[in-house]
């Protein structure tokens, strides 16, 4: 059977109306216990009285068995669970009318005690009248416990109907203040539920209760996080259209030229043509489809953990995969590195997009015959460690520097195609890592030169 789901002022009254029961029926206890009490000792004082004025009195000390003294009617309604026994040398001489016949106590007991005849519980007052220093009267006093018990319950019953009539409406009134008060609550839902999927518009906080205000408060921010991420993601896709367009386009007119070409050099030629813009859209696609993985990898802005990888070997890996391309431009990849590993709180697979996308831009954007070079470093005290990767190409003016990163963003006058992603995704990954990424003129070779440091390893105590 499905368990039910209780609203909010289901609840609400449930555990008040509870918490009401509970305290009510603590109160009743509690009164029971006190008013039980009191009561016992005013009729134990009662049967005390009682017995000290028998005792006052006197008993005829024949020895005729028919001077039994019976008192008289009183006509009330409790007489019948109060009675008396006067005993005069061990022979009952008087008695009230509903009194037993039995010794309502032993003949040695004194004071106060409970005792139970025939089935019926007493609480018995026992007291004696001495003669000479010798017992000539025991005088018994008893009560019925169950009348007790009666004179009690009507005592409380005054209370406890008041408080039971009145349980409906202290019901009916808990649910209504409970609905009156979550109406701001069913309102701003109401509100949420009527937006347009599109309207990412504030909350108004004015006239919001104090409990309420962390929901909306939350709420907005939730909007301004979408709102920002539906923008990042139009203009990505409108920039990746675009910037898609110009290789297609290329692709298509060098296949027309292809297949209008009247001699197998010319068909050949822009088949060539065909292939190097098919691997710029892959290089394009590839690039974007990094940048996408990135964002949404870190959408909530969370510092990247990882297990350390080893830069030296994987900065030796793409140094090797990229040589051929070097070599093809007559280019030359030199790499510097420690003997000793030197690892890095990095992923290998985000690690070497890092790489790669450096030592791409090195080489793509140098001229042929350029000289591009890695330099591996172990930290030093208090830091961790560092990777430089510069070229001998022109390099970039202060502003350039500057935009470098900006999705699409080129350096005119380069003569390179490209998108200008990899330093998108260069910095983003400097971003999720907390890397330090500096940017500058090399001393050495004269071009660009990028320096990443990782942050210094955190040492256990």
């Amino acid at each position: 059977m499905a368990r039910r789901n209780w609203s909010l002022a289901q609840r609400l009254t449930a555990m008040v109306l509870g918490f009401v029961l509970l305290a009510w029926a603590a109160t009743v206890a509690m009164a029971w216990f006190v008013t039980r009490h009191e009561l016992n000792e005013l009729l134990d004082a009662h049967l005390a009285q009682t017995a000290a004025l028998l005792a006052t009195g006197e008993v005829d000390d024949a020895d005729d068995d028919d001077a039994l003294v019976q008192a008289p009617v009183l006509l009330h309604k409790y007489q019948s669970r109060v009675a008396f026994q006067i005993w005069h040398k061990g022979r009952l001489r008087a008695r009230s009318v509903d009194a037993p016949e039995l010794p309502l106590a032993a003949s040695d007991a004194r004071g106060l005690s409970d005792q139970r005849i025939d089935g019926t519980a007493w609480r018995v007052f026992t007291t004696t009248r001495s003669e000479d220093g010798r017992v000539k009267d025991v005088i018994h006093v008893g009560e019925h416990v169950s009348a007790r018990r009666h004179v009690l319950l009507a005592s409380l019953r005054g209370s406890l109907i008041p408080l039971l009539l009145a349980l409906p409406l202290l019901a009916a009134g808990i649910w209504w203040s409970v609905r009156r008060a979550l109406r701001p609550l069913r309102q701003l839902g109401r509100s949420v539920a009527a937006r347009q999927p599109q309207a990412l518009d504030r909350l108004p906080e004015a006239g919001v209760l104090p409990e309420v205000r962390p929901l909306v408060r939350a709420l907005n921010d939730l909007f301004e996080r979408v709102g920002a991420h539906l923008a990042s993601e139009r203009r990505f896709t409108a920039d990746a259209a675009h910037e898609l367009r110009t290789p297609i386009a290329a692709i298509r007119m060098q296949a027309q030229v292809a297949q209008g070409a009247h001699d197998d050099a010319g068909r050949a030629q822009a088949l060539a043509a065909t292939i190097a813009g098919c691997d710029r859209a892959t290089h394009l696609v590839e690039q974007l489809l990094q940048l996408a993985r990135l964002e949404a990898d870190t959408a909530d802005g969370t510092p990247a953990r990882s297990l350390p990888t080893d830069l030296v070997a994987l900065a030796a890996e793409q140094v090797r995969e990229l040589q051929p391309v070097a070599s093809a431009r007559g280019q030359r990849i030199v790499f510097e590195s420690p003997a000793q590993p030197v690892p890095v709180p990095m992923g290998a697979t985000l690690l070497a997009v890092l790489l790669r996308n450096l030592l791409d831009n090195a080489l793509r954007y140098s001229p042929e015959g350029a000289t591009a070079r890695v330099v591996v470093e172990p930290g030093a005290a208090g830091e961790g460690a560092l990777l430089t990767v510069e070229d001998s190409g022109p390099g970039l003016d202060d502003e350039a520097m500057a935009r470098l990163g900006e999705r699409f963003f080129r350096v005119l006058g380069s003569g390179q195609t490209g998108s200008g992603l990899g330093w998108s995704i260069v910095r983003r990954l400097a971003r999720l890592h907390e890397l330090r990424l500096e940017l500058d003129r090399g001393p050495e070779l004269g071009g660009l030169r990028v320096r990443v440091g990782w942050p210094a390893p955190v040492r256990s105590a």
